[in-house]
């Protein structure tokens, strides 16, 4: 049964990698990279634009900087302002958007095939002709602050802040993508200049692309916007530093509600590290993967210590966040923590069983397709790809890179990643907690 069990996932497998789409690549001569999955299903296509362009290149207290530019760029231009650039793409049915994370400023177009021109011509004015309206600026600004305000009632906003502390002191990475209500204050419409001029270029960036359309129907769309889109940036992806976490191991914030929100974090992988498929095997079974993981089964459905509890990575240029949560009354926080303790030695003393890891990358597999279900998905997935000099075949190979993760591949990295005293622990709640956690 056994072997006819390896069998039929094996095919399983094989299936999925050939039915994995065939990703093409080409540089314009401006340094633009392009990746393309033509899929001539739907008359649609997504682009997705990226650019070094992240909160780590925010100037000093001056956090929230990209997201505002990303915000101003997507609000009005040069020709337009924001009321006709709105009525513009209405009008013609076009979906433009942006985002910022830590790493990267990203544009986004979606698109019915037969208004490419005019998707892209409207994607190309407003990343190369900002308007840099400065009514419109303060207003985005103003809004942000209110945001930012609101979002002091939040548990996770002081945890975040505290993990930045803890994990990125001094380093690109350790402040919010949004910024907070002081730094927000601190910012001038300059200060989005600066990162527009200096890292919104071609050359390095990547452009992402999945729908109806050939390659070289693509280059002939973008040519006539984009030929004329010149420079490198100042700072490629790849410039930044590894950061050095702070010699604190934990961090108490007392804030007036009932429930008590528990972080445990450390560095984790980047998008570089050779054992990044592994720690998602492993982070799976710890607690990515819902009710059937190992955090969930202990805390939540044994004990009932907690509302909800999980773990999550975050890779990036170089190491990002691995957090653990937990949501519980603040009388029991502290219990949680101990069976949290318990669980992580557990994992990396070593004691996993092949049937965990056989059904963590099972669950892993299966869902793989559900990301590759839509344009825009897959133009996000091309995005990384490109920014984090994924292969070509990665997306081909990432089901078969699952599959051969070994049960010792998994206690190495449990024995590296879980052992409890390499965590740092942030609790938000309320002044009881100070007396449990001392």
């Amino acid at each position: 049964m056994k072997v006819w069990i390896a069998v039929v996932l094996g095919l399983m497998i094989t299936s999925q990698a050939m039915a994995a789409p065939v990703v093409q690549q080409k540089t314009l001569d401006n340094g633009l990279n392009i990746l393309l999955i033509e899929a001539h299903n739907v008359p649609m296509v997504a682009i997705k634009l990226v650019v070094p362009a992240g909160s780590r290149f925010d100037a000093k207290d001056k956090g929230g900087s990209a997201a505002l530019l990303s915000g101003l760029l997507m609000d009005h231009t040069k020709k337009h302002d924001y009321q006709a650039w709105a009525a513009k793409l209405d009008d013609a049915a076009i979906r433009l958007g942006s985002g910022v994370d830590k790493d990267t400023m990203s544009f986004s177009l979606t698109v019915l095939r037969e208004a490419l021109d005019e998707g892209v011509q409207a994607l190309s004015e407003a990343v190369l002709q900002p308007g840099w309206q400065q009514k419109r600026f303060e207003f985005l600004q103003q809004n942000a602050i209110s945001a930012a305000t609101k979002a002091r009632e939040e548990a996770t906003t002081y945890a975040a802040e505290e993990v930045n502390k803890l994990l990125f002191p001094n380093h690109p990475y350790g402040h919010a993508v949004s910024g907070n209500v002081l730094s927000l204050k601190h910012i001038q419409l300059v200060d989005l200049k600066n990162i527009y001029q200096q890292q919104v270029k071609p050359d390095g960036a990547v452009l992402a692309v999945s729908g109806d359309i050939t390659m070289d129907e693509l280059v002939a769309a973008l040519q006539p916007y984009l030929s004329g889109w010149q420079g490198k940036p100042a700072h490629a992806f790849s410039d930044i530093t590894t950061p050095q976490p702070s010699v604190q191991q934990a961090s108490l914030v007392t804030l007036d509600k009932h429930q008590a929100l528990v972080e445990w974090v450390r560095l984790g992988p980047s998008r570089h590290d050779d054992n990044y498929k592994t720690l998602l095997v492993l982070n799976h079974m710890l607690g990515g993967g819902g009710f059937g993981s190992r955090l969930m089964e202990e805390i939540r459905e044994k004990r009932g210590l907690v509302y909800g509890v999980y773990s999550f990575f975050q890779p990036l240029e170089t190491k990002g966040v691995y957090t653990i949560r937990l949501l519980t009354k603040a009388n029991q926080a502290a219990e949680a923590e101990a069976v949290l303790r318990d669980v992580l030695q557990g994992l990396a003393d070593g004691h996993i069983s092949r049937a965990d890891l056989n059904k963590s990358k099972r669950n892993l597999m299966g869902g793989f397709a559900q990301r590759m279900d839509s344009n825009r998905e897959r133009a996000g997935l091309l995005a990384m790809m490109g920014v984090y000099q994924r292969p070509l075949d990665y997306l081909q190979n990432w089901t078969k890179s699952v599959r051969y993760v070994t049960l010792a591949d998994v206690k190495k990295a449990a024995k590296q990643y879980l052992q409890p005293k390499d965590w740092k622990r942030v609790l938000v709640g309320p002044d009881e907690m100070s007396h449990q956690n001392k």
